[in-house]
């Protein structure tokens, strides 16, 4: 493995001009379709369930099977692009997102729904690392590199913020199929500009494709996940205990697999490094926080303050004005010649402070209070995301990019399913010591003279919430300071000549 952490001048001349930045913006279209995909489905449910009639297991399965495919697929789909092309790779991708697009769109059935969602999952699989991947290749100068992935990050957040709103305003004019034919002709734009403006980049060094460490990593991600979320929704059991135990199992069985293949998927000595591992685990922690205490913001607007879905969705739209120039901000910060550890973690002790804030919300706050806090836990936490991507993808070759940006985004899949089965577990079990014969908020709702107590007890399991997560994101602002600092000896960006070799299409 070349030694990452060599520091290597650019020459002007390979600085980005004006079809790469053009090209950043056609890398977005993919990003924000599939990160709008996991929650596009908000507001569709009922209109889908009173169409197709689905049972209830059918349903939670509509919601569930394109995130669980996706997140079992990111590793292969990585591995695979360094192999036949990045660029081929996502427009494969991106024709086979439009076209299930459709085929969801007019689903006649439950069956044919789930089918359609688990086929978007297998091509939005294709197009997250394929853009990572491909940004590491158009971007070499490390300053550029870092607003680019601090824009591609944004984008990400962007489109599962805008999903929820850009679902409800569809569905006051259209059927339910339109949250998802919306996504067609962005595709097709993506299958006309690509070839232009985006150049293609493989692995010539990477081997044959090992089939059984992508069946072996499927195995390994499936069951976890799964595991997970159900016990998140519906508390442990015996099965979904073995499941995970069974990911965990196939997890072992994939990584002596890639001690011994010939051509391995990812190779180990990649996460001796601590700009590799170091930002995997980061990004873990981050979207633990983010994700597992939205869940509690939704309903906190929804159920406690009263507001319809649309409104609710529409209010958490604001702290999008923190969120979008969090990044941009962290990226100049790092440019000015402050170490990533450093910001890192600053955005940790960011996140810490807006939870701190969400410590104090109760259920008569005013809706500010919410807001800021919510605004400022956002901010901090994109700063991790987008300055730990930019650490991760360049320390690494650009000939691995596609497996290392395929690795962090499964820790973040991860991270958001340890945090709502987590901290939701935390949350709930607050709100049942208040109300012990009380499964969920939305059902003590419907109970006569116990609103406002129902509300005070989900308020409540909030704050506790707030204060873990707040005490977990000081302990990975200390750590990632300490852990990182040492390792980090000079500005990302390490480049061998494969930088250099783009086989134009």
């Amino acid at each position: 493995m070349t030694n990452a952490a060599a520091p290597t001048t650019k020459p002007p001349q390979n600085k980005a001009g004006r079809r790469e930045w053009i090209g950043l913006t056609v890398l977005l279209l993919p990003l924000l379709l599939v990160s709008m995909d996991v929650s596009v489905l908000y507001f569709a449910v009922p209109y889908i369930a009173a169409d197709l009639h689905p049972s209830a297991t059918q349903q939670l399965w509509i919601f569930d099977i394109y995130g669980f495919v996706l997140a079992g697929l990111l590793i292969t789909m990585g591995s695979l692009g360094d192999r036949i092309g990045r660029r081929r790779l996502l427009l494969f991708g991106a024709a086979a997102f439009g076209l299930t697009s459709v085929a969801a769109a007019y689903a006649q059935s439950a069956g044919m729904l789930i089918g359609a969602r688990a086929l978007l999952g297998i091509a939005g699989a294709t197009l997250m690392p394929s853009t990572l991947a491909l940004i590491r290749n158009m971007f070499h100068d490390e300053k550029q590199r870092g607003t680019a992935i601090a824009i591609w990050t944004a984008g990400l957040t962007t489109g599962v913020a805008l999903g929820p709103i850009l679902s409800g305003l569809l569905l006051e004019h259209f059927w339910w199929g339109s949250v998802f034919l919306i996504n067609a002709p962005f595709m097709v734009l993506l299958l006309i500009l690509a070839p232009m403006l985006i150049p293609e980049f493989r692995n010539p060094a990477a081997g044959r494709f090992d089939l059984i460490s992508s069946v072996l990593s499927l195995a390994a991600v499936l069951p976890v996940i799964y595991g997970i979320k159900e016990i998140a929704a519906d508390g442990f059991s015996v099965l979904r205990a073995a499941s995970l135990v069974v990911g965990l199992l196939f997890g072992y069985a994939f990584l002596r697999r890639q001690q011994t293949a010939a051509y391995p998927m990812i190779s180990l000595d990649l996460f001796r490094s601590g700009t590799v591992s170091g930002p995997v685990l980061t990004n873990v922690v981050a979207m633990f926080a983010l994700t597992g205490y939205a869940i509690f913001t939704t309903q906190y607007l929804q159920l406690v303050l009263d507001m319809s879905p649309l409104r609710a969705a529409l209010w958490s739209v604001a702290p999008a004005v923190v969120v979008g120039g969090a990044a941009p901000a962290a990226a100049a910060v790092v440019k000015s010649g402050v170490a990533r550890s450093v910001v890192i973690g600053a955005g940790f002790l960011i996140a810490a402070a807006g939870l701190a804030v969400l410590t104090v919300v109760r259920a008569d706050s005013a809706l500010w209070v919410v807001l800021v806090g919510a605004g400022v836990l956002s901010g901090g936490l994109v700063i991790v995301l987008s300055v730990g991507g930019e650490m991760l993808m360049g320390s690494i070759e650009p000939e691995r990019a596609g497996v290392a940006g395929a690795v962090s985004e499964t820790g973040s899949e991860l991270g958001g399913a340890l945090g709502i089965a987590v901290l939701g577990s935390i949350g709930t079990a607050v709100f049942h010591s208040h109300l012990p014969g009380q499964p969920t908020l939305a059902g003590a709702l419907t109970v006569p003279g116990l609103q406002h107590a129902a509300r005070v007890a989900f308020t409540d399991g909030m704050n506790v919430v707030a204060v873990v997560a707040g005490i977990v994101m000081l302990a990975a602002a200390v750590v990632t300071v300490v852990a990182l600092r040492s390792r980090e000896t000079g500005p990302a960006g390490s480049c061998s000549d494969a930088d250099r070799e783009m086989v134009d299409a």
